[in-house]
């Protein structure tokens, strides 16, 4: 079930409870991805951002800094600091997944080219850079600055890790806290940082941020073999692009002889053929992975919301727990 058809939206919620927070940030947005001699800048970045996306990791800074008492401009600068990171990252993928589709839509590489998406993905990364400094914050540019390190890195060990039938649960999960939810982290993060709360309340808040990210991660991977089109995304895109999610690897782990050839030459050789997804989520469910899997992607939900147990109570708190049940809504 797609997040825009599930029964309660606690990101619209925390949109019209952040709402005049967010036309800041989006306003900001549209200032900094100007570029007055590259046209095609503003051109590529306006194509992404403004594709629907629901600024999920904004209103996450935006949430936290306003949850611990946040009353400065800061919190909008690196709200739209995160936008630009996670469009970066973005442009930055789908050249590297080839992909054809993203939010529902054509990808900036296949309306522009390569060049455009990697070149735009930088200019971004370095509009991002200059939001942080404005903070007057070092703490928040290491925060940040690690995060981009990190989801870089995540990103490089999947390239190594994605065809290699030896991948395990463990580096799995390292490759989803890299990709996914090191800038779910560090946009919590920042928020308490920006607020100038204690030690415990910013790892209360960047635990949240990283248990999220993991379920939402998981998620979005169960629904590559289980969702329909209406998730925004081509169903199979991970088996045909030779990506070893967490049902797979648990496939993979308890498959026979003949099964495991299946995934030699599917997965690790890339020789698939006409019906072999089709028999791909056959082994998923003769094993069962995809219920294991939805299981971890609950508890990492439950995680997330345990992690708010320091904050006091509060109605952004409030939304933020609704929001990591309805990450899982999709699949529960």
């Amino acid at each position: 079930m797609s997040l825009d058809h599930a029964a309660t939206k606690p990101h619209e919620q925390l949109a019209a409870a952040l709402a005049d927070d967010l036309t800041a940030v989006n306003d900001m947005i549209r200032t900094r991805m100007a570029s007055e001699h590259a046209p095609r800048i503003p051109e590529v970045t306006a194509h992404l951002v403004e594709a629907g996306g629901k600024r999920l990791r904004p209103m996450l800074t935006l949430a936290a800094a306003r949850m611990c008492g946040y009353e400065g401009p800061y919190h909008i600068h690196l709200a739209a600091t995160v936008e630009f990171i996670h469009t970066a990252t973005l442009l930055h993928d789908d050249v590297v997944d080839e992909s054809s589709q993203r939010r529902g839509r054509p990808t900036a590489n296949l309306l522009w080219d390569n060049t455009s998406s990697v070149l735009v993905g930088d200019y971004l990364f370095a509009r991002s850079f200059q939001l942080m400094v404005e903070t007057g914050s070092l703490r928040v540019l290491d925060i940040l600055a690690n995060a981009s390190a990190t989801i870089a890195e995540g990103e490089v060990l999947q390239l190594t890790a994605a065809t290699d039938l030896g991948t395990t649960e463990e580096i799995y999960i390292q490759v989803v806290r890299g990709k996914t939810a090191a800038l779910f982290s560090a946009a919590m993060e920042v928020g308490g940082e920006i607020a100038g709360q204690d030690a415990a309340t910013k790892q209360a808040l960047y635990d949240y941020g990283d248990a999220l990210g993991v379920s939402f991660q998981i998620v979005d991977d169960l629904l590559d073999y289980g969702g329909t089109k209406a998730i925004g995304k081509n169903v199979g895109d991970d088996f045909r692009e030779r990506k070893l999610t967490l049902p797979v690897i648990r496939a993979i782990a308890q498959a026979d002889n003949e099964e495991r050839a299946f995934w030699v030459r599917t997965i690790q050789k890339g020789k698939q053929v006409e019906g072999d997804l089709e028999h791909a989520i056959e082994l998923l469910a003769k094993h069962g992975t995809m219920e294991t899997t939805r299981q971890d992607a609950l508890a990492w939900a439950g995680k997330a919301k345990s992690a708010l147990d320091l904050i006091p109570d509060h109605p952004l708190k409030a939304m933020l727990c609704d929001l990591a049940d309805y990450v899982v809504a999709r699949i529960a």
